[in-house]
């Protein structure tokens, strides 16, 4: 009789059966009926050899045990059999010549016996028997691998729980130290602020002292002064006045502390317009050409984008080139999503671009460093702190700036603000051109 499994039966082990019988021909007998299958038959001729087989080898899928053995009948030896844990799940069918009657079948069950087969065996019969327990073996064969299976993958998830509860706790540590050095950093940039526009503004008396009295020297003795002195005096009224922008940009900068309800609705193209008037025309600028096309309204801070405006203005005209009339133009040059961190958010791209001196690109990130100068105050004059406002003013805005420029062909500072939200109605502006001469 044919079975049919749910699983690869190439993938089934080979079944192996202990036939256990005195005579020699009912084994062969056996052996021809059960032969051209799966099994692997294993002969013994009394229950002592079956024994001794059973004491190297454990791995019966079968017994078939004949009762009526001298020395040691069918009962015993199974009895024996089954005192061992490595044996006691081996199924015994026996085969017998008699009927045993009720008591001797309930013995023969006691002892572990599954099954009765009676002789003369029929062949099909005894077939049948055999493949219902082969099949029973390879199922729970199969059950046992997937239980392997299950047990592997049990352990391997539990692993991967524990690891992941150890990688939450890493990252939930982690957080809090991040919110400590967070609010850390906050009180000590609040502290450093505070420290400078306290010791600016400290400054600024002894600075006063230094020009007011330099100031009488030079009127009260202007005819004793000789040329030397006079030299001197200038030195002092000029390192003075140095010492003046620079306590002054220390001030700015330390100001620029901001809270949520400074911010507003800003027009850009105004905030430039009022740059432009403020700075007026003066003989250093020489000719001057200023053009910015339609600027976009902004969230923030009106005062902080004129200064900010303020500054890179003025960093054009000071680093332009004495040859060449300076040229300076405003506009947008789309939108992206790059001067968030990568949040999503759209950035307008806003450019100031000049004609000056320029600079080498390896200093692209050093000219926003505080107190960071490029050239001496001999050459030109700063205190090298306007770029850094202008930095710092862009990032309370969420937004960025970043400059590009090659030796003699001009500079472009590249900011990045958000896109207004919610959207306003557009105005419309022409496009405005100041020329200065």
């Amino acid at each position: 009789m044919e079975t049919t499994t749910s699983y690869d039966l190439a993938l089934k082990p080979r079944v192996k059966i202990l036939a256990v019988d005195d005579r020699e021909d009912n084994l062969l007998s056996i052996e021809s009926i059960l032969e051209g299958g799966e099994y692997e038959i294993v002969k013994a001729l009394s229950g002592r050899a079956a024994l001794k087989i059973l004491l190297h080898q454990q791995d019966f899928t079968l017994i078939l045990m004949d009762v009526q053995m001298p020395v040691m009948n069918g009962f015993e030896t199974a009895s024996l059999i089954y005192q061992s844990e490595k044996l006691k799940h081996i199924p015994i069918i026996f085969i017998t010549a008699h009927n045993q009657g009720e008591e001797r079948m309930f013995e023969g069950y006691k002892m572990g016996a599954v099954d009765f087969i009676y002789k003369p065996v029929n062949p099909e019969l005894l077939k049948y028997k055999v493949s219902v327990f082969s099949e029973l073996f390879h199922k729970t064969h199969h059950l046992i691998s997937q239980e392997k299976v299950l047990r592997t993958a049990n352990q391997k998830l539990e692993s991967e729980i524990i690891e992941r509860r150890i990688s939450e706790d890493k990252v939930k540590l982690l957080n809090q130290q991040l919110t400590q050095n967070n609010e850390q950093l906050k009180s000590t940039i609040e502290e450093l602020d505070r420290f400078a526009y306290v010791a600016s503004h400290d400054l600024q008396e002894p600075l006063r002292k230094i020009q007011v009295f330099s100031d009488r020297l030079r009127i009260r003795h202007k005819d004793a002064i000789n040329e030397e002195m006079e030299n001197n005096l200038d030195r002092i009224t000029n390192a003075s006045q140095r010492m003046q922008e620079l306590v002054n940009d220390l001030l700015n900068f330390s100001r620029h502390s901001s809270s949520e309800d400074d911010f507003a609705i800003v027009d850009l193209n105004i905030v430039v317009s009022d740059v432009l008037t403020d700075l007026g025309v003066s003989e250093e600028n020489g000719d001057l050409v200023v053009e910015y096309d339609q600027l976009p309204l902004v969230f923030g801070i009106a005062s902080q984008m004129r200064q900010l405006f303020q500054n890179l203005i003025c960093n054009a005209l000071k680093f332009r080139k004495k040859e060449e009339s300076p040229a300076i133009r405003i506009f947008v040059s789309g939108e992206s999503n790059n001067g968030d961190g990568g949040s999503g958010t759209a950035h307008y791209q806003i450019v100031v671009e000049d004609n000056g001196i320029g600079f080498d690109p390896k200093f692209a990130n050093e000219i926003f460093v505080v107190f960071k100068r490029l050239h001496s105050y001999h050459e030109f004059s700063g205190s090298g702190v306007g770029l850094s406002i202008c930095k710092k003013i862009v990032e309370r805005h969420k937004g960025s700036i970043r400059a590009e420029s090659e030796i003699g062909v001009g500079s472009k500072f590249i900011i990045e603000l958000p896109v207004l939200q919610p959207q306003t109605p557009e105005l419309n502006f022409e496009t405005n051109s100041i020329f200065k001469s």
